[in-house]
């Protein structure tokens, strides 16, 4: 039996990364997968990747009428929901000195506003006994230069976790947090500019990580199934850091 047989997701951020392959393993595992991204080229890409049980919906989760669009987009298929994966989210390197509220208000919007709303306008099409996973960082736990704001975002999502698992216990929603070290994903690319200083940052990490390497998409990815899946059927509330023991040891 596979372990999402028949259920119903919504992965934000499901066109590249640990959100794409999440889809991907969720599909194989017998789910319909809607997912969502800013952009439609790099959806369609991931849909055929995917090949089969997917509905892309364009949107950015830091606008509140796109993640409108989302559910009423599910609910017109007929659908209700089983799982909600928020995992979209951006980071941009900036010291605390040259921080703009420009910069501050656009992590926030994604990282946090966005997991936030998401969830929150799921729940009237989330099913009792469902499962939310909500993608944050093992580096909430540190303190790391030029990652402030990214970092406070993922604290805040991690701390939504706690205030949601005690909320919706009574409907018997489940909600737990997966905390990623340094994964080989796009977003390497997106804070060093070039593929010289992205692998450079790659390089950089993989001597920190007490396994000697950095994660792939594909092991997150199964962690967002184990998280989201009666695997954990008995786990509400938890930070499940997947790092290599990074902040571990």
């Amino acid at each position: 039996m596979k372990k999402l047989q028949g259920k119903v997701a919504v992965i934000t951020g499901g066109s590249s990364g640990i959100g794409l392959a999440t889809a991907k393993r969720f599909v194989e595992e017998g789910a319909h997968v809607y997912i969502t991204g800013r952009r439609q080229a790099e959806l369609d890409k991931a849909a055929k990747h995917i090949q089969r049980s997917v509905t892309t919906v364009q949107g950015d989760v830091s606008k509140l009428e796109d993640i409108d669009r989302l559910y009423a987009t599910v609910e017109r298929a007929g659908h209700r929901l089983d799982i909600i994966v928020a995992n979209a989210g951006i980071v941009e390197l900036v010291t605390l000195a040259q921080s703009t509220p420009e910069h501050f208000d656009k992590t926030f919007g994604v990282n946090a506003r966005g997991t936030f709303f998401t969830v929150q306008k799921a729940l009237p099409l989330l099913n009792d006994g469902g499962s939310v996973v909500v993608v944050s960082s093992a580096g909430h736990t540190k303190g790391i230069p030029v990652y402030t704001t990214y970092l406070g975002t993922k604290a805040a999502q991690r701390s939504f976790v706690r205030s949601w698992a005690a909320e919706l216990k009574e409907r018997k929603i489940r909600v737990n947090c997966l905390s990623p070290g340094p994964v080989d994903t796009p977003i390497f690319e997106t804070q060093g500019g070039t593929k010289e200083v992205a692998d450079g940052m790659r390089n950089d990490f993989a001597k920190q990580m007490p396994l000697g390497r950095i994660g792939t998409s594909e092991e997150m990815a199964n962690a967002v199934v184990f998280l989201a899946s009666d695997d954990s059927s008995f786990c509400t509330g938890i930070d499940l850091v997947a790092d290599a023991g990074f902040t571990q040891l």
